[in-house]
């Protein structure tokens, strides 16, 4: 798995369109129901993988703007190494945006939570993740962050197009770990 780096959300309870009660949160990469901190990108300081190298990065933005992380839980993604091209139907290599440095510092206090599958069609940030976006998760088992157990799980319905008619993808995996806020 690549180190993609950190994020830290306001993350949601299970919204009621969403008929699955096995799910009591979302804890996605997406930020389409678990938003994100803030509207980050044009403070230009996270890294080719889109996210940032370090948890202090994201409270150096977040006090220079007055922006309130107390609500925030914090996160860190690893990606597997290739993306699912669905109109390929192959797996492809992808690699961080070269104008933005990338030294993603691993933590040493991890959760693992889940998998999650995301879409990238634009080729940088995670966009949406069909299991909660697309309810997929109605028709397929997830725990009760909305994400899949396992990655072996992730890759097989990945590879087998179940996601292929939700989102425009690619689709990259990525390990969904907890961490401590700093």
């Amino acid at each position: 798995m690549i180190p993609l780096g950190y994020m830290a959300k306001r993350i949601a309870t299970r919204p009621d369109w969403l008929k699955c009660t096995q799910v009591e949160e979302v804890l996605s990469a997406s930020s389409c129901v678990s938003h994100d901190f803030a509207d980050w990108i044009n403070y230009w300081r996270h890294n080719g993988y889109w996210c940032f190298d370090r948890p202090e990065i994201i409270s150096e933005v977040a006090k220079a703007h007055g922006i309130d992380l107390h609500r925030c839980r914090w996160f860190y993604y690893e990606g597997y190494e290739q993306a699912f091209d669905d109109q390929l139907r192959a797996w492809i290599d992808y690699s961080p945006e070269e104008s933005f440095a990338t030294s993603v510092q691993a933590p040493t206090n991890r959760t693992l939570r889940g998998y999650d599958v995301v879409t990238y069609s634009c080729g940088n940030s995670s966009e949406c993740s069909p299991l909660s976006c697309n309810h997929m998760a109605e028709q397929i088992e997830t725990n009760s962050h909305c994400l899949l157990d396992s990655f072996e799980v992730a890759h097989e319905l990945t590879t087998q197009g179940k996601f292929a008619d939700c989102e425009p993808g690619p689709y990259r995996i990525l390990a969904v770990y907890e961490v401590p806020s700093p």
